[in-house]
């Protein structure tokens, strides 16, 4: 049911245009009153001013630069915005305690607002969450209905949450989503391609539907395509959102075998479904596109295709000493092995392997990752293909532009009839 506020576009201009001019009036007022002080002690508020608009860069380079703590280096509209707050907050700050009493009043008002506006800044920069409902995550996606007929003439497919159970690999795995083109709930559906998809760390399943559209641009491509498009699953390959067992199997859950074995035999015991490889594909975001790379470079039995985007070199759960002693024993090999050039190297050479890679062209990072990675794959005998998103960096605007253009690709490569 819409609800008029949770449902408001938090990323949208109108939102934030009315935010930002709340803020920045509140902000203007703040600086004005500052010459009802002293020479001197406007010369320490802005002075405390630049002080704080240093501390903000500072912060955000010792983060996500020195210590890593997000395992991304944030863009610079990002890094202005944390100044940007820390400034704010100084002024505040010393309006609270140097102004009259309708001054401190406005400053309590400001500083809460000061940081939901940086906030909604940098989520719409990176593009998380769309909505309040989202960022709450309040009743995102229903539970998938059970399978009918599809309705006469209907191209808009059917997104719903799934319990994929575990009995090989025993993984404790959160809730999939599942995405069904109409054409798939037919009485007699035609075997469509699969693919497997998985989103990054921090997440779950649902973030390549609420942030990364992904059910809006599948109904695009079947509208399009005579209703076809294939089947998607998104199952959880974190166990929670904090965790992250690196797609092996080890101490920190059969990963692996859940996303190998598990998944693929619910996938065909629910669906009518592709049975070459050349109608399967893996992929994912993030952690879940390096997830993509291994899997599907160890399994060329079973998916036919990879769609990397903005994944990793190497796999990893905090520092590399931390990695090797959580997810792989204490066994550096282990861990030398579970790295993406590794296991295509050690596959090589593929007959038939298709990959496509993505990211963001300001993701300086990850590019050079993904240069790495897809240089092997070239090496190893795959078929490569790169996507740059144009002016996005690690974030999920790249998501979007990498599913809208790879799908086209996605479908001509898992034999979809009528995609050209």
């Amino acid at each position: 049911m819409t609800n008029l506020l949770l449902d408001t576009r938090i990323a949208g201009v109108p939102f934030l245009l009315g935010l930002y001019s709340v803020s920045g009036i509140a902000v203007i007022v703040l600086a004005l009153s500052l010459r009802r002080m002293g020479r001197r002690r406007v010369g320490v508020t802005l002075g405390g001013i630049l002080a704080g608009t240093v501390l903000g860069w500072v912060a955000t380079w010792l983060v996500c630069d020195v210590w890593d703590l997000i395992g991304l280096s944030a863009d610079l509209v990002t890094r202005l915005w944390v100044c940007a707050f820390g400034a704010a907050v100084v002024l505040a700050g010393f309006s609270l305690v140097r102004t009259r009493w309708r001054m401190r009043l406005l400053a309590a008002v400001a500083l809460p607002l000061v940081l939901l506006t940086a906030a909604a800044g940098v989520n719409a920069q990176v593009g998380q969450f769309d909505t309040l409902r989202t960022a709450l995550g309040l009743g995102l996606i229903d539970p998938l209905s059970a399978a009918g007929p599809g309705l006469p003439g209907s191209e808009r497919g059917s997104v719903g949450t799934v319990t994929i159970p575990a009995p090989e690999s025993g993984f404790a795995a959160r809730t999939a989503v599942v995405y069904l083109p109409a054409v798939a709930r037919r009485a007699r559906p035609p075997a469509l391609p699969v693919l497997e998809m998985m989103s990054g760390q921090p997440g779950g399943p649902a973030d390549l539907f609420t942030s990364g559209r992904f059910g809006e641009i599948l109904d695009a491509f079947a509208a399009a395509h005579h209703g076809l498009a294939p089947i998607v699953v998104v199952p959880d390959q974190l166990g929670a959102a904090d965790r992250n067992p690196m797609c092996v199997d080890s101490g920190l859950g059969n990963s692996a075998t859940y996303l190998t074995r598990d998944v693929p035999n619910w996938i065909r015991s629910h669906f009518t479904v592709a049975a070459a490889p050349g109608g399967w594909a893996i992929g994912g975001f993030s952690q879940g596109g390096t997830c993509s790379i291994q899997l599907g470079a160890a399994h060329p039995d079973l998916f036919g295709t990879i769609l990397d985007i903005s994944g990793e070199l190497t796999p990893h759960a905090g520092t590399p000493q931390q990695t090797v002693a959580t997810g792989f024993g204490g066994s550096w090999a282990a861990y030398a092995a579970a790295a993406p050039t590794a296991l295509l190297a050690a596959h090589a050479p593929y007959q038939s392997l298709h990959a496509i890679s993505a990211v963001g062209s300001n993701d300086a990072r990850y590019r050079s990752w993904m240069t790495t990675v897809s240089a092997a794959a070239t090496a190893a005998g795959v078929t490569s293909h790169v996507i740059v998103s144009p002016g996005t960096a690690h974030d999920w605007h790249t998501v979007v532009y990498a599913l809208t253009k790879a799908l086209p690709l996605l479908a001509d490569r898992l034999g979809l009839a009528g995609t050209r």
